[in-house]
């Protein structure tokens, strides 16, 4: 287990496709830091399987609109057009970073963008993608659940996402999933020892 450090925020994003959630999931198993994933909110009912306050808090759509007016999300939207909304909940990240863990926010590109723009610290941010559109365009067809016009609304949100890439601290090209989480974990290790060295 690494030597106890400060708390951090990390924001992981990238195109639907590019297997982020891939590799969340392995690096909250496999890397040496505390991490934990912010669990956001949703008003989407919950699928089969799914527990309030594991995959999501499911809310309902009074409650998103009253914790809103309130100013209690980092970051919300409307998503699908299906009138569901989602969200990522300051008190959710708050109460994680108060707890000594680095806490994983995986979103949207354009929430992550929303998150940078009004946060006063800096969050350790990294891009994801598979290497260009056509790799992106195979892995959502080997999916094989979209049908075409959702794999052509995908690949059209992808490519205005690419175009903000450069606003991220890391890039990271997800070829292999060991890679990457390999690469992801060491750029974490290199700032807790960055910060270890500044507090000595």
């Amino acid at each position: 287990m690494a030597e106890p450090t400060s708390p951090r925020l990390i924001i992981i994003s990238g195109p639907s496709g590019a297997g982020k959630s891939t590799v969340t999931r392995r690096l909250l198993s496999d890397c040496d830091l505390p991490l934990r994933l912010s669990v956001s909110a949703t008003t989407r009912a919950p699928r089969p399987g799914e527990r309030d306050g594991t995959e999501y808090h499911f809310l309902s759509q009074q409650r998103f609109r009253e914790l809103r007016d309130q100013d209690a999300f980092l970051e919300c939207k409307e998503v699908f057009g299906k009138g569901h909304w989602y969200g990522t909940l300051r008190s959710e990240v708050a109460d994680g970073l108060a707890a000594g863990n680095w806490i994983i926010l995986e979103i949207d590109v354009q929430g992550a963008i929303e998150v940078m723009e009004h946060l006063e610290t800096d969050p350790i941010s990294l891009f994801i993608h598979p290497g260009g559109m056509d790799e992106l365009e195979r892995r959502l067809r080997d999916r094989g659940t979209e049908t075409e016009a959702a794999i052509q609304s995908r690949l059209e949100t992808a490519a205005g996402e690419m175009r903000f890439v450069h606003r991220y601290q890391y890039e990271i090209i997800n070829g292999s999933v060991d890679a990457a989480v390999a690469q992801v974990c060491q750029i974490l290790r290199d700032h807790q020892e960055k910060h270890t060295c500044s507090k000595n």
